[in-house]
């Protein structure tokens, strides 16, 4: 870290996170057509919302600050496994190799918040 902020593309979170976006819209190109402005839109703008908010964060001044946004990020990935498992559920989309991604990146983030804790 220097001047108090990480520089997002380091982190290994925010990489695995962005892999998870261009996946979830892969993906979604398998979803019917008619869900284009519902669960397509969602899910899509939910996986960005996650490495977003690791880059957001990175650039707080306050180690405090960008914990806000880590748990903003992980809050977004567990409404994204929800929409995985509804993709599966209705349309029969075959996501589990995406949610074990995704609860591999909840983990990572829960670690990697517990190492700014121990630094504050």
């Amino acid at each position: 870290m220097k001047n108090g902020h990480h520089n997002f593309r380091e982190l290994n979170i925010w990489k695995n996170a962005m892999s998870i976006v261009k996946t979830v819209y892969i993906i979604c190109k398998d979803v019917p057509k008619d869900e284009k402005f519902g669960l397509i839109s969602q899910i899509q703008r939910c996986s960005i919302s996650i490495p977003s908010n690791i880059a957001e964060g990175s650039g707080r001044s306050t180690q405090k600050d960008f914990i806000n946004f880590l748990n903003i990020s992980l809050s977004s990935s567990y409404e994204l496994e929800t929409q995985l498992i509804l993709l599966n559920d209705l349309y029969k989309i075959k996501t589990n190799m995406i949610i074990k991604d995704v609860n591999e990146l909840q983990r990572m983030i829960i670690g990697f918040k517990r190492s700014l804790f121990s630094n504050t």
